[in-house]
């Protein structure tokens, strides 16, 4: 059952949902210099909802020892994080002229995620 899909309604009477690129990261090829350059599979637009971390969740953030504006992204689909193993990571959300950087996953349901993202800049 996706609670997010039935609760999406009332709460985005209050923050609408927002067009987004999200933007998987494939890893990087090797510059002529020797700096790694980022890659990245085709966009995917969603439809996503950015909000305020909660008192908790920035208190998980700050352990990351990441620092910049962070907010909560609400998505569909089952998103990933930083899994070192798989050598996944360095997603990005986007939207409008907005880019985020996904530090951590807050909660990962079959039907929806909920990312932890810090602004880019540009």
């Amino acid at each position: 059952m996706n609670l997010h899909q039935i609760a999406a309604g009332a709460i985005g009477s209050v923050n609408p949902f927002v067009s987004a690129k999200l933007r998987r990261s494939t890893g990087y090829t090797i510059a002529a210099d020797g700096s790694q350059v980022p890659t990245y599979a085709p966009d995917v637009t969603a439809q996503v909802q950015v909000q305020a971390l909660s008192s908790d969740e920035l208190k998980l953030v700050e352990g990351l020892n990441v620092q910049g504006n962070k907010q909560a992204i609400y998505l569909n689909g089952n998103w990933n994080g930083l899994v070192r193993p798989d050598r996944s990571g360095g997603d990005l959300v986007i939207v409008g002229d907005r880019t985020y950087l996904v530090i951590t996953v807050l909660e990962n349901w079959p039907d929806w995620t909920k990312l932890a993202g810090v602004l880019q800049n540009a």
